[in-house]
């Protein structure tokens, strides 16, 4: 889990940060403002990055008040990791094909389809580009980027490679995490050579399956 900020440090604009997210016994959140106040702040990652993303930027493009922020969150870092973490939620949520039903090959195929961080939001890319970007000027935003984005993506094809290897339908030696970064890794390829992934995930597990199907199976 990314560090937390220490007591009383203000947030990167010069606000001070809330003592809490939510009072005790308080009235209850009310979801459309936490979500509009995510979207907004995603898309001012993708605008203008972490850096020169601003509190006050956040609340207008939201039309809320810099108090209803800070009752959610306590400084700019806080909401930022659950700004991230929104992104791989809300496409985890869209995929509900049940992989246990799926012949092996197909099972991998959407597996690899799920890692595509642009499914849900087509900035993704730019998105995860601006967290790399601030590796030096704020290093915990690169762990908060690994753990609620990438990790949780290859993690699940680590899974569906471990479940196939169970029922014997790839080789037992596999590498998995190694079968998973270079499925996840072929994403960023596309998008930096300029090479649509339409197909993508099709064409991926073609060139692997064969390497990781036992002997008797290569279809």
């Amino acid at each position: 889990m990314a560090r937390a900020r220490p007591a009383g440090e203000p947030d990167r604009d010069g606000e001070p940060p809330a003592t809490g997210r939510v009072r005790p016994g308080g009235r209850p959140r009310d979801t459309a403002i936490d979500e509009a106040i995510i979207l907004a702040t995603r898309e001012r990652l993708v605008r203008d990055g972490y850096s020169r993303m601003t509190i006050g930027d956040i609340v207008a493009d939201a039309k809320v008040t810099r108090p209803t922020l800070y009752r959610r969150w306590k400084n700019k870092f806080d909401l930022v990791v659950d700004a991230l973490d929104y992104g791989f939620r809300k496409q985890r949520d869209m995929h509900n094909v049940d992989l246990a039903e799926l012949a092996p090959r197909d099972a991998l195929v959407e597996a690899v389809r799920r890692l595509d961080p642009a499914y849900f939001n087509p900035d993704a890319m730019v998105l995860m580009g601006n967290f790399a970007g601030e590796a030096r000027r704020t290093p915990d935003l690169l762990e908060i980027l690994r753990e609620h984005a990438v990790e949780p993506r290859v993690a699940l094809v680590e899974e569906v490679l471990k479940q196939l290897r169970e029922r014997r339908a790839v080789r037992a030696d596999i590498d998995t995490r190694v079968v998973a970064l270079l499925c996840f890794g072929s994403y960023f390829a596309a998008f930096y050579a300029g090479e649509p992934t339409e197909g993508l995930p099709e064409r991926v597990v073609a060139t692997l399956w064969p390497a990781v199907a036992p002997d008797r199976q290569t279809d």
